[in-house]
């Protein structure tokens, strides 16, 4: 028996039946021989978490545009705390935590710059751009290969998605779970709103400390459990919940002192889009070389997704900011 298969063995005697078993993994797009220690879902986590996009999310915007201080929430650590809560409510409910932690891992690959403002920025320029789409191209286009699985849990994480596997639910309410609850302690931290502010009702069922309502959700998940193969939060808590999320809606994402530098994050994204699409000839060599094989929309808008906040702003200030004079 090999490591693997050991693995695998475990999994029969831990997992519940409504798991997602490695053994019965539906494969990769371009087969590849088994690994004798790992399992497949583990191979994807690995996969992702040494890509190259994934680093990349260290300088991607969260929520707030360039902010200052070291203890905002970036796309990178918005993904290690949704990976930790899934993580954690797989070991509760017996999911396959290995295929739960690649797809959380794995589920903004494909973010832009500037967040979800670069997000609709593209989609106006370019047209039909989804970043839950674009993090499946851009995990092939990094020839990362991964499962049918994994793919599944990545582009069906938002509200929208249906995912066919009850790990990637748990992706699903994670990210959610993750992002009201961060997103709210970085409000807090940036004066956007205060303690005060947050509707009574929220803070006495959910919590007033972030580790608090992180704690009721996934208490909640937990006492449910899986009914009829499907996981949700109590109604009670369901409604509290959507109240805290659509308070942030109103409060934060829409406030002006969040939000504030969204117009000039705008224009470098369709002014860099514009410009490589009628001067391809000042894209880096390896877009260029590209030209013959796809349409040049095409290259620019996978080239400008995969920037992180720091280099579309060194992009657009290389190209229309003046350079000062040396005087010799």
């Amino acid at each position: 028996m090999t490591i693997c298969e050991r693995t695998q063995h475990f999994e029969e005697l831990i997992l519940c039946k409504e798991a997602t078993f490695s053994k019965n993994c539906k494969g990769r797009e371009i087969y590849e021989k088994p690994c004798p220690l790992r399992t497949e879902f583990q191979r994807d986590r690995d996969r992702i978490i040494h890509s190259r996009a994934f680093r990349r999310l260290k300088h991607k915007t969260q929520v707030f545009l360039i902010p200052e201080g070291d203890h905002y929430r970036t796309r990178l650590t918005h993904t290690l705390e949704v990976s930790q809560i899934a993580r954690s409510l797989a070991r509760i409910l017996r999911l396959n935590e290995d295929l739960v932690e690649a797809i959380a891992l794995g589920h903004d690959l494909g973010h832009t710059p500037f967040g979800h403002i670069g997000e609709r920025t593209l989609n106006e320029v370019f047209g039909n751009f989804k970043h839950a789409e674009n993090s499946l191209r851009v995990a092939d286009m990094e020839g990362l290969n991964l499962t049918y699985e994994v793919k599944d849990g990545m582009l069906n994480h938002k509200t929208s998605g249906n995912p066919s596997t009850l790990e990637g639910r748990l992706v699903q309410l994670s990210d959610k779970f993750a992002y009201v609850n961060h997103d709210l302690g970085d409000a807090l931290r940036g004066g956007i709103i205060t303690y005060e502010d947050i509707p009574k009702e929220c803070v006495s069922v959910l919590g007033n400390k972030h580790s608090e309502r992180i704690n009721t959700l996934i208490t909640d998940i937990a006492q449910n459990g899986i009914v009829d193969g499907k996981i949700d939060l109590s109604p009670d808590i369901y409604e509290t919940f959507m109240k805290l999320r659509d308070f942030l809606f109103k409060k934060v994402y829409a406030n002006n002192a969040a939000k504030d530098e969204e117009v000039k994050a705008r224009n470098i994204i369709s002014t860099l889009y514009f410009h490589f699409t009628q001067h391809p000839e000042d894209l880096p060599e390896p877009e260029q070389k590209l030209l013959d094989t796809q349409p040049v929309d095409r290259i620019v808008c996978d080239y400008i997704a995969c920037m992180s906040d720091f280099y579309a702003i060194n992009e657009f200030s290389r190209l229309y900011i003046p350079k000062a004079w040396e005087v010799f």
